[in-house]
């Protein structure tokens, strides 16, 4: 695709399969979810592990049913509070015992993550010319700080915009906004890059962002997802430009 030029003061980062990439796409769900179980028991929840994944999921799922309009993000301890009520255990989504299983799961995950090759080396040279932020949907928010400083990326954002943290997710207005609003950006003069065409692209397009796809190789033929799909995360939208690896991110935003 053509080279478009880009009148920009901020550039804005998607962060899974943008700039952090999952191995094997979900394949940390199960291990991690395995995690959270294991604490719980220590901590005095007796159910067998099948029926504490399969009630957890029906939880999810409605959870993501629920909101799909709203398009809020219920921090991932209501999900584990949920299910255990519904297993017979009433725990409030505040007690130790949640929270420690989402830090379980967190823990985890984050051997499942991957540096993008291209990352530090376009940062560095965006750095010092742009504002820089973070939009990206996860239940866990706890994990992004852990996430940045393992990869050393905590030095070059401004913002991070979490969905979990203030309970709003892409392709809401709300998460783009609070992210522009905090940096004093204008939508006309920040680009949003991201690998979701429904979610990421159609969410910064909405708010006037200029927008970048990053487009990623299909997961294998086959493969199962235990992530759940936010519906129209498929849905075709147009970016600005298209690109291939974050290095050519460098001639649409410099110098401009």
């Amino acid at each position: 695709m053509k080279v478009q030029r880009m009148q920009v003061r901020g550039v804005l980062f998607d962060l899974f399969n943008t700039l952090v990439l999952l191995e094997n796409d979900d394949a940390f769900y199960a291990p991690s979810l395995r995690k959270s179980y294991d604490y719980l028991v220590k901590n005095g929840i007796n159910v067998p592990f099948e029926e504490f994944v399969r009630v957890y999921f029906e939880v999810r799922d409605k959870l993501y049913e629920e909101t799909n309009q709203t398009l809020e993000d219920p921090h991932f301890n209501i999900r584990i509070s949920r299910t255990l009520k519904r297993l017979g255990y009433n725990v409030k989504v505040s007690d130790p015992t949640i929270v420690g299983a989402g830090e379980a799961f967190c823990k985890e995950f984050l051997k499942y993550t991957l540096l993008d090759e291209d990352a530090l080396f376009v940062l560095d040279r965006l750095k010092g010319k742009f504002r820089l932020g973070i939009v990206s949907n996860l239940s866990i928010p706890e994990c992004v700080p852990e996430l940045l400083k393992k990869f050393n990326l905590d030095r070059y954002f401004d913002v991070v915009v979490i969905s979990g943290a203030i309970n709003r997710r892409k392709p809401s207005p709300d998460i783009f906004r609070k992210a522009l609003e905090t940096l004093g950006l204008k939508p006309n003069e920040t680009v949003f890059v991201g690998d979701t065409p429904g979610i990421d692209i159609k969410g910064a397009r909405a708010v006037g962002l200029k927008t970048i796809l990053i487009e990623r190789p299909p997961p294998p033929k086959g493969s199962s997802s235990l992530s759940y799909e936010i519906p129209g995360a498929r849905e075709k939208a147009q970016p600005d430009n298209v690109i291939k690896s974050l290095r050519e991110i460098l001639p649409i935003v410099e110098d401009c």
